[in-house]
């Protein structure tokens, strides 16, 4: 005997009872309250209980053939897809023994035969109350992380776009036209991607969302040029810089540090980002071996962020096109770089790219400036040529 008598806007009790006159007493009495839907055995119940429309409750019998009640009831808290239905017992054992089992494996109550109507009927309302108000509690919890994730996914995305606008607006300092940026990004995803394999060390620290946030704020690597004029950003003059202009070009990674810092004061916290953000603008110039500025820091000290990024915007200048000077082929950048590890760079984020270097190089080529992305840079040199207005350091 199974059956449901459905009235849609009402709980849904499962009854479960191997003997057909306890069925048809408890149907007649929970009908009219709850939609009643019975089974006559533990195989049965436990295939409705994970059909598609679960009981909000379910009254159990013990004693049962080839499956008892206890077993079902284990069965059900297992599985997930039925492990919040109440369970109540409703059975003739009646020893302290038998009930506190029937506890142990999860019911929520235990009821003994003969029943008393009223007992049963305040029971099950009771029970399908509380499941009603943590059902309502986990359905609220669950929006409330759906919604987390959702503002977090939209924050993220204004971070992104920012830094975008931000990288943007820098690189209109180079060449507006070029594709500069689009190499960037994925040069800085691929070596971080190839490090993080070659050093397990590392490849919890470099995470998969760690190298896409990588991969963004190495845009950012050029806001420190906005201070620089021409003459030096284009090396216009083909002479060493020395004297201020030298100081003026150290100076330009303080200055995009400091703008960093400055958004991060504003925000009122730092970010994963912003933070990579920085130490790539302040410290993308170190040298392995500590010859490089503004601080002079060797080795691990250089924040491996910047360590990336250094390599990164190495290959670039080398790879890329440029009106005052012949760019490398791609071989041709791989020995110079191989030739600085541990001078330079630092030789394991070398090593990476090694690994990574066939990616570059398809890279390189797939993004590569054209014609157009040329006009556009003689016309900015023509325009830069022309231009008597020059910035420099204020006197200390």
């Amino acid at each position: 005997m199974d059956e449901m008598l459905d009235r849609p806007d009402q709980p849904l009790v499962l009854v479960v009872d191997d003997t057909p006159e306890n069925l048809q007493l408890m149907s007649e009495l929970l009908l009219g309250h709850y939609r009643v839907k019975v089974a006559s055995s533990g195989i049965k119940a436990l295939r409705i209980a994970a059909g598609s429309q679960p009981p909000d409750l379910i009254l159990l019998d013990i004693m049962m053939p080839e499956m008892d009640g206890y077993e079902v009831c284990r069965l059900l808290k297992l599985n997930p897809a039925t492990a919040a239905i109440p369970v109540i017992f409703l059975t003739a054992k009646s020893e302290a023994a038998d009930e506190q089992r029937g506890f142990d494996l999860g019911a929520v109550d235990y009821i003994t035969k003969p029943i008393s109507p009223p007992l049963v009927l305040a029971r099950v309302q009771a029970h399908l109350q509380l499941k009603a108000s943590a059902d309502f509690l986990r359905d609220k919890n669950e929006y409330l992380e759906l919604e987390v994730r959702r503002r977090s996914r939209a924050m993220q995305r204004l971070q992104e776009v920012t830094i975008e606008a931000m990288a943007g607006l820098a690189t209109m300092r180079d060449n507006p036209c070029g594709k500069h940026l689009a190499r960037v990004e994925p040069y800085m995803t691929r070596l971080a991607t190839a490090l993080a394999k070659q050093q397990p060390a590392l490849a919890e620290q470099l995470n998969s969302e760690r190298i896409a946030q990588l991969g963004k704020s190495a845009l950012l690597h050029g806001i420190g040029k906005l201070i620089l004029p021409d003459r030096i950003l284009l090396g216009l003059s083909g002479r060493q810089l020395q004297g201020a202009d030298l100081q003026l070009l150290h100076r330009h990674a303080e200055a995009g540090r400091d703008a960093l810092q400055a958004a991060e004061a504003r925000l009122g916290s730092s970010t994963g980002l912003l933070r990579d953000a920085r130490d790539i603008v302040y410290s993308q110039h170190e040298h392995w071996d500590g010859s490089g500025y503004p601080q002079g820091l060797r080795g691990e000290q250089i924040p491996l962020a910047a360590r990336l990024m250094a390599l990164v915007g190495c290959y670039e200048e080398l790879t890329s096109h440029h009106l005052y000077r012949p760019s490398l082929s791609h071989a041709e950048a791989l020995q110079q770089i191989g030739a600085a590890s541990g001078v330079r760079f630092d030789p394991s984020v070398v090593l990476a790219f090694i690994e990574a270097a066939d990616d570059f190089a398809e890279i390189a080529q797939r993004l590569a400036d054209d014609a157009e992305s040329i006009r556009c840079e003689l016309q900015r040199l023509d325009a830069s040529l022309g231009d008597s207005i020059e910035l420099t350091l204020p006197e200390s």
